[in-house]
């Protein structure tokens, strides 16, 4: 039976809580306790019934990766799962982010604090995968609780960039996408909170795509803020990107990001609407996209060539401006901020307040571990739990409140540019790879984690789809081109990009 708090305990809880008691008080309380605590008891004796049946029945073995077999830090561990004998992925080769459970393996999400941790469940992801024969090859580095656009936090070790080492490969999901790109696997799932997928694909020269908010399953995926959560493919062609998605996509019962209205998987089979057909496409190069204070000119020019050259295709290109897409970043900053505060540390990674699965091992593990050993958290995590605290205690919830209301009138500015246009364009990143510092300074510490989202965060808290195409190079760096559409029309954004692949559209 869980303990009965000491009075002592109750007395210290009731002063953090600025309530007021006398001795009789807490024998009163006490009491209580004791008696509602009878249910906690009787809770802890029941089965998860629910959890016994999110394991895939297919055999499964793991290892870490000799220093050979991981030059750029890209493999968390190297696993031999076969999937059925056949079907839609027979024969390729998938890695999963290490955010994603994966029953049997285990899941550092790039820091040392979850040591020890083993899931006992499958996300739904996973089982989509291998139902239709994918070989799952690894689990992918990714960085420390998914809470950089760098790629230098990550537990053990950086991930470094394969086109040129001394850069970063983009984050959270470095390993991924570097894994994809130097051909260890045909292609990755990733999650993306704040351009998590498509900061890493757009700096490593592949295709990756935040599909529309709800549309991927996230059960069995560590949350960092339910609101902004997205997992999708990444891969280095449009094929099997679209393919993956078709295997991924669709409601699984268990995900309250998930339209109760949205159909059973495939929701579309995106991999036949691959046509290259964008004749008479109306595609609005966003200008705001272009003007950040780190935007760099020839990143911009880059983009803007590129865009203008999807004319060749007989797509129709204009210029189109979205003045609240400079509020957007503003906007995502304290639901992030508020928002993983309240789900990752005072919800021990799963939070409250939702329907849907609840990851009970997790909760149980990362609870005891973000209490008690943070100190070994990198620098940004930190300065984020220490700021959503002073917020959240001083501010009340003020700042998450009105954030996510004016996520309505964000929303509504895109979409009223997409009546208009097909699909939004900009640069990915407003800048080329940023260097990966041996030795940063706290201040270029923090800048390497997030100085590159000012374009992609935005639609994680309006939930459009949005793919980073690899359309061009800067001193011999990958630069990526995002396109945007309405939601649920993530096909429109794979054939633009099947388009361009096709007709090798690039500067």
């Amino acid at each position: 039976m869980p303990r009965i708090p000491s009075k002592d305990e109750i007395k210290d809880i009731a002063y953090r809580a600025n309530i007021h008691l006398t001795d009789e008080d807490l024998d009163a309380i006490q009491r209580v306790f004791g008696l509602l605590m009878i249910s906690y008891d009787e809770l802890d004796r029941m089965p998860d019934t629910v959890s016994h049946t999110l394991r895939a029945p297919y055999p499964r073995s793991w290892r870490r990766p000799s220093p050979d077999e991981n030059r750029f830090g890209a493999i968390a561990f190297i696993t031999d799962i076969k999937g059925e004998g056949s079907g839609k992925l027979s024969g390729r080769r998938i890695c999963v982010k290490d955010n994603i459970m994966v029953a049997g393996v285990p899941m550092l999400h790039g820091t040392s604090i979850l040591e020890g941790f083993v899931p006992e469940i499958d996300a739904t992801v996973v089982t989509r995968v291998l139902r239709e024969g994918g070989y799952i090859a690894a689990k992918t580095t990714c960085e420390a609780l998914s809470f950089s656009g760098g790629s230098h936090t990550s537990y053990p070790m950086p991930v470094s960039n394969p086109v040129n080492p001394e850069y970063m490969s983009g984050g959270s999901s470095s390993g991924a996408a570097v894994a994809v790109a130097v051909g260890y696997c045909d292609i990755a799932i990733g999650a993306d909170q704040g351009g998590s997928i498509r900061v890493p694909s757009a700096w490593t020269g592949i295709y990756g795509l935040k599909p529309t908010y709800g549309l991927v399953p996230y059960t069995g995926i560590f949350t960092i803020e339910p609101t902004l959560d997205h997992a999708g493919p990444m891969a280095r062609n449009v094929k099997d990107l679209a393919l993956l998605l078709e295997v991924i996509a669709g409601r699984d019962g268990l995900d309250p990001r998930q339209p109760s209205d949205l159909p059973s998987p495939p929701v579309k089979p995106y991999t036949n609407l691959l046509t290259g057909n964008v004749k008479g496409l109306k595609i609005g190069i966003v200008k705001e996209g272009f003007e950040w204070p780190v935007s760099e000119e020839d990143v911009n020019k880059s983009v803007r060539d590129f865009a203008l050259k999807l004319r060749d295709l007989g797509a129709i290109v204009e210029e189109v401006s979205i003045p609240m897409h400079k509020l957007g970043h503003a906007i995502w900053t304290p639901i992030m901020i508020d928002g993983t505060i309240a789900n990752m540390v005072f919800g021990s990674g799963v939070g409250w307040g939702r329907g849907g699965y609840f990851e009970v091992q997790l909760a149980e593990f990362f609870g005891d571990a973000i209490k008690n050993r943070a100190d070994d958290l990198p620098l940004n995590v930190k300065v984020g739990i220490l700021l959503g605290y002073y917020v959240i205690t001083r501010y009340n919830n003020k700042y998450y409140a009105k954030a996510r209301n004016l996520a309505f009138d964000l929303r509504r500015a895109y979409d009223e540019a997409l009546n208009k246009y097909d699909i939004l364009l900009m640069p990915t990143t407003p800048q080329r790879p940023m260097k990966l510092l041996s030795n940063p300074t706290p201040e270029q510490f923090l800048l390497m984690t997030a100085g590159m989202l000012y374009n992609t965060a935005p639609f994680n808290v309006t939930g459009h789809p949005a793919l980073t195409i690899p359309c061009c190079k800067v001193d011999g760096l990958p630069i990526g081109a995002m396109v945007i559409t309405k939601h649920f029309g993530d096909e429109k954004l794979l054939n633009l990009a099947y388009a361009v692949e096709a007709n090798k559209i690039t500067i």
